[in-house]
């Protein structure tokens, strides 16, 4: 029987394909020993008896809202021990109106910037830029990305809101384009683990979609990334 238990929460916004996006990970977390439920509303986190049992939780779902009673279910479990982990917008850009669902997971969604206006052809390429996802002197030594080594991806590149209670594993740097507002290049946490309670958060901003997600280093850092928030891992 199946050592573990690991909850998938999926839904919102279409565009990050939660369905297709978290059916590659399930082969992998029932070889490593988990039990997956799936669930199509957060609120499976209001239902304390079956957030006990929860060993992980991951977590795809892009916008959309929480109820009070939820988040606060979601930050009791991962008080409690219950690891919290996801990718992209299903956990960095799900839930803006919650504070407090921002403050568990430590980083907020603020933009993925755009090609130059002349290059804009109206689909979602337009935010499609190279850039390099560069492993932290952190990161370098933890079990999360140790090895992965840096990592060039062609898709969105996503500046976050974030605070210092992360550990940042990988960050990516925006650099200044006239055809932008800023004025600086500004470096932005890419991949960060955060410690709530008894419990462990990991995030990972790549994870547009199915073909990111299939990139050998970026599966291989949401991999260890699972197995290291998991209530197992530190037991």
């Amino acid at each position: 029987m199946p050592a573990h238990r690991a909850l998938i929460v999926r839904g919102g916004w279409e565009g990050h394909s939660p369905v297709e996006t978290t059916e590659l990970f399930i082969p992998f977390l029932e070889r490593e020993g988990y039990a997956v439920r799936i669930e199509e509303s957060s609120e499976i986190y209001a239902d304390a008896d079956a957030m006990a049992e929860i060993d992980l939780i991951v977590q795809c779902v892009t916008m959309s809202q929480i109820s009070r009673e939820a988040t606060a279910g979601l930050r009791a479990a991962v008080a409690a021990g219950t690891g919290l982990a996801g990718w992209h917008g299903g956990i960095a850009d799900a839930y803006r109106s919650s504070s407090d669902y921002l403050q568990l997971i430590g980083g907020q969604f603020a933009t993925h910037p755009s090609k130059h206006p002349s290059e804009l052809v109206g689909d979602a390429s337009d935010n499609f830029l190279p850039h390099s996802i560069e492993i932290t002197d952190l990161g370098r030594t933890h079990p999360i990305t140790a090895g992965v080594g840096d990592i060039r991806l062609d898709t969105e590149q996503y500046w976050v809101l974030t605070d210092d209670l992360n550990d940042v594993l990988a960050t990516t740097t925006h650099p200044f384009r006239p055809h932008h507002p800023w004025h600086r290049s500004v470096t932005t946490p890419a991949v960060w683990t955060r410690e709530w309670g008894e419990g462990r958060v990991f995030v990972a901003t790549p994870g547009h979609s199915v073909d990111v997600l299939q990139n050998e280093q970026v599966r291989t850092i949401v991999e260890r990334g699972m197995l290291w928030a998991s209530r197992t891992a530190s037991e």
